[in-house]
């Protein structure tokens, strides 16, 4: 099976792909017989939505504790409460995870490589999007570019050595990460930028229609480099498309009138939550290391966006890269690659 790396890119406009998507896709159910017994899976932002429906699915399996890592730990023990009304002899932690801080997101990598014996499984499902501009006090950053990217890319650096670890040998841990197809068509208007990272703060380059579309790209371009460094002997690393689906948090922060409209839309053609969050459970559990550093959309592996085959792509993925990495610089983390290969 080619991998998303040696695929040619899609020629298929965005319209095909979204057809595709919802109507003519045929759902993969996880296999009955999946077993998670003694295994440890976090999932993120999964209190409501996606997030939640996948921690539902997880429980079905009978894993050895679930951690729902949650903004509000509130929200997140309500959550939890209903779940357990599923289960009643099921594990649940609530931890607090807020990703728009960085000190959070390293305090809970640091709570999982401390309090956990073993930690199996991270679907880093927590995004946001559609919302105005705004910057996050604590980093600087404009808020959907840090919590779709750049607090993204941290949480999945600083969980690698802790999947490496905490797996026994000979399973390789597994970090999903969710993606959109959304990144096709994305405008990436300031992608000429030297250096490219301040300029997303930067009002002029924000549009509202096509942030979520980029960040998700910036992910992509910067999962590709990520994942050579990586063996899949001891994580494998993917990311995963789950479609358009109803009952999300996603428009959150969309004006009332783009709530009724994306409303009106989701219920004409989004899929729905189960099969949605389905599709996290086939790249984490089902899919095996053949799915290393690709995307899975439609239950299957995909091409990357056309612009990571570009000569320009290239390059804005190496500036990427680098930038990121030094905004990063504060925890070490090309300390905690080099880790990964010994």
């Amino acid at each position: 099976m080619a991998s998303s790396k040696e695929l040619p890119p899609s020629t298929a406009s965005f319209l095909n792909f979204f057809v595709k998507n919802q109507f003519r896709t045929k759902y993969q159910c996880t296999p009955s017989n999946t077993d998670l017994s003694g295994k440890v899976v976090v999932v993120t932002g999964s209190n409501s939505g996606l997030g939640l429906e996948c921690a539902s699915q997880m429980l079905s399996f009978k894993p050895a504790r679930l951690i729902m890592a949650v903004r509000s730990p509130t929200k997140g023990e309500r959550a939890a409460a209903d779940l357990r009304q599923q289960d009643p002899n099921a594990v649940i932690s609530v931890w607090e995870l807020d990703m728009t801080s960085y000190d959070s997101i390293r305090a809970f990598a640091a709570r999982a490589d401390h309090e956990l014996s073993r930690l199996d499984i991270a679907i880093l499902n927590a995004g946001m999007g559609f919302g105005g501009f705004k910057i996050v006090p604590t980093t600087g950053h404009e808020e959907t570019f840090q919590v779709n990217y750049l607090s993204t890319m941290l949480l999945t650096i600083l969980l690698l050595p802790v999947l490496k670890r905490k797996t026994p040998a000979g399973s390789p841990g597994r970090l999903s990460i969710s993606t959109a197809m959304l990144s096709i068509h994305a405008k990436f208007v300031n992608k000429t930028e030297v250096p490219l990272l301040p300029s997303f703060d930067d009002k002029k380059y924000f549009d509202v229609r096509d942030i979520y579309s980029t960040s998700k790209l910036l992910g992509q371009l910067f999962v590709w480099k990520l994942t050579d460094l990586v063996s899949a002997d001891d994580v494998v690393v993917n990311l995963v498309e789950p479609g358009f689906v109803k009952g999300t948090n996603l428009h959150r922060d969309a004006s009332v009138a783009g709530q009724v409209l994306m409303g009106a839309f989701k219920a004409a053609t989004a899929r729905t939550v189960e099969v949605g969050a389905s599709t996290y459970l086939d790249a984490s559990i089902v899919k095996g290391k053949e799915s290393h550093g690709c995307i899975l959309m439609n239950w299957e592996v995909a091409p990357y966006a056309p612009f990571q085959y570009t000569p320009e792509g290239k390059v804005v993925m190496e500036r990427l890269w680098e930038e990121t990495l030094n905004e990063f610089n504060f925890l070490d983390v090309k300390g905690v690659l080099k880790s990964l290969s010994s």
